[in-house]
């Protein structure tokens, strides 16, 4: 997503844009294995280049969606607060999303959540009208179909193997070949930080730590149960936003996803979160829910930039949930690095291409 994105706004100004793809289809990995959910900047610090991003990418995603025919809906979503004694985190949060400039927020009680929701059980909620969905791979397509119509050359099937730096150029060797680059953009997700230890640099100290989460399904037969998107208040420990509800553009219901480490980056299938365990969890906002209303669904990766030694009490404003890392190499200076894109990745991409593009800018300038 983000790498078709940058691509996407590169070739508005240069013509040379090669996109390297490891897998054989855009979009296999993070990118399409999520919630497909435009984010409002709810969640994030203050300043951080997460909520500056996500603000900004929200307005542009739906831009992009409206302008080039991705399916979406800004549907808006429910942040509910299961009891009064979670009503002032609630309220701070709001507070948080209104410095983040997020519009709109406001804190409805228990019979609007049921107008609005009548199978939810909460005390209160915030209302994010900002917030909606997307068609993921959709969107994905969109960005790289934009990009190659202005010239910009996406590989597939074209894994980097190895780097090596000169004073003014990066020669990249990759499964599909060599190219000398004046300018590399290492936005390669869960790998990132391998990417940057092929060239050496200091930021593969920027560990990635995998973290699955799992997805269910709601039966036919209740995916009506939930009519938009219903979230739990947020994690303390930064792991994710909590297991939540999501009305597909398809009409079908998603709950999840759970937030788990595991050893492998390609881990999608084993010890997977078990139905049971679902429904559990799901009773606090949708009573009546039973294991047998489910079935597994997809599961995704995160690009944690956090050990399990390090997770957080704290809560949702910062101290748990580590900022984007966007920066050029302090070692290799016509090297730009995006570390630890996970969530809001998907809205802010648009927003991250426009940061990406001013870093270029000054290399090539």
């Amino acid at each position: 997503m983000v790498g078709c994105a940058i691509a996407r706004a590169l070739s508005e100004k240069w013509e040379d844009v090669f996109l390297l793809e490891a897998l054989p289809k855009l979009g296999l990995g993070a990118s399409s294995r999520n919630s497909g959910v435009i984010h409002s900047g709810l969640y994030y610090r203050p300043g951080s280049l997460k909520a500056r991003h996500c603000v900004r990418g929200n307005h542009l995603t739906y831009e992009f969606c409206a302008s080039h025919g991705v399916p979406h809906r800004k549907t808006g979503k429910l942040v509910v607060a299961s009891s009064a004694a979670d009503s002032e985190e609630l309220s701070a949060l709001a507070e948080n999303g209104r410095a983040n400039g997020v519009p709109d927020l406001r804190i409805v009680d228990r019979a609007a959540i049921r107008a609005r929701e009548p199978r939810i059980e909460g005390w209160q909620a915030i209302d994010v009208p900002s917030t909606g969905i997307v068609s993921s791979e959709e969107l994905v397509r969109a960005y790289a179909r934009v990009a190659t119509d202005r010239g910009a050359n996406i590989v597939t099937n074209a894994n980097v193997e190895k780097l090596e730096r000169s004073p003014d150029r990066i020669r990249v060797t990759s499964a599909a070949g060599e190219i000398e680059a004046r300018c590399l953009i290492n936005s390669a997700g869960l790998y990132s930080d391998e990417v940057a230890g092929l060239l050496g640099s200091k930021m593969a100290e920027h560990k990635i730590y995998p973290v699955r989460g799992d997805y269910c399904e709601l039966s036919r037969a209740k995916a009506d149960w939930i009519r938009g998107l219903v979230y739990p208040m947020p994690r303390s420990d930064g792991l994710g936003l909590g297991v939540h509800f999501t009305r597909t553009l398809w009409g079908n219901t998603l709950l999840g996803p759970t937030a788990r480490y595991v050893g492998d980056k390609n881990d999608y299938e084993r010890n997977r979160v078990s139905v049971e365990e679902f429904a559990e969890g799901a009773r606090l906002l949708l009573p009546g829910i039973e294991a047998a209303d489910l079935a597994p669904a997809h599961s995704g990766i995160r690009a944690k930039l956090t050990p399990p030694s390090q997770l957080s009490s704290g809560h949702f404003h910062g101290t748990g949930m580590p900022d984007f890392i966007i920066q050029r190499d302090p070692e290799v200076p016509n090297v730009v690095h995006l570390i630890g894109i996970e969530s809001p990745g998907l809205t802010s991409a648009p927003a991250i291409a426009e940061h990406v593009r001013e870093l270029v800018a000054e290399i090539l300038a």
